[in-house]
């Protein structure tokens, strides 16, 4: 397991390369992170060599560290996708999450709902009764996209599980509206029951519900 102090490197550089402070093209080196940063410099290593996996960064032992544009960012990684939340590109990654979502999870449910175990869909059926407009929202919220997609037998659903997960955890500040808990706990039904176009409907839905309205702020669950 990695050390905080690493996590602190990796996120504080991380968020200045997504968030613009490095401009695509230039060039720092160990050093001067570790200047930067106050952490040792084999942190500042293995920090920069985790960059570079992610494509935020290039390194070559003439030219140093070399910040890559975006079109080289692994932008499916958790990681990355929580930096751009977090920074000057929100709205953008919330957009393309909000259409990845509309994207995947209806197939994702379809599937589900045709290969799902007896353990998943007992457990759908559990979270369809326990859905409400609590506090405990989120965390079923949370908990039922994830099932759907790894109900799914698609391992390529799986992967994205963790992507779509902090989508719906960027909103969970949001108090839920009665017709999310409602639509919630349709998919769950639908899955549970191996209702695939229910399941579909409601997923779609779901999605379809958190665009922002132009006629108000506030936003439905997810």
């Amino acid at each position: 397991m990695r050390s905080p102090a690493f996590r602190r490197v990796l996120d504080e550089i991380g968020s200045a390369v997504v968030g613009g402070e490095f401009a695509e093209g230039s060039r720092t080196s160990v050093d001067a992170l570790v200047d930067r940063t106050l952490a040792s410099r084999s942190i500042v290593r293995e920090a920069t060599r985790v960059l570079a996996a992610l494509g935020l960064l290039s390194a070559s032992p003439r030219v140093g560290l070399v910040v890559q544009p975006a079109g080289a960012w692994n932008l499916l990684d958790p990681q990355v996708v929580r930096w751009r939340l977090a920074g000057p590109a929100r709205e953008r990654q919330l957009r393309e999450l909000r259409e990845l979502r509309a994207a995947l999870e209806p197939a994702a449910a379809r599937a589900a709902a045709a290969h799902a175990t007896p353990a998943a869909r007992t457990r759908l059926r559990e979270l369809a009764h326990r859905l409400a407009p609590t506090a405990d929202f989120p965390r079923l919220d949370a908990e039922l996209h994830d099932l759907v997609l790894r109900s799914s037998g698609n391992a390529l659903f799986v992967h994205l599980a963790n992507v779509v997960g902090l989508a719906v955890h960027d909103r969970a500040g949001v108090d839920p509206d009665p017709h999310d808990v409602v639509l919630h706990a349709a998919l769950a039904r639908a899955v549970a029951d191996a209702d695939a176009d229910a399941a579909d409907a409601a997923v779609r839905e779901i999605v379809a519900r958190t665009q922002p309205s132009e006629s108000t702020t506030v936003i439905s669950g997810a």
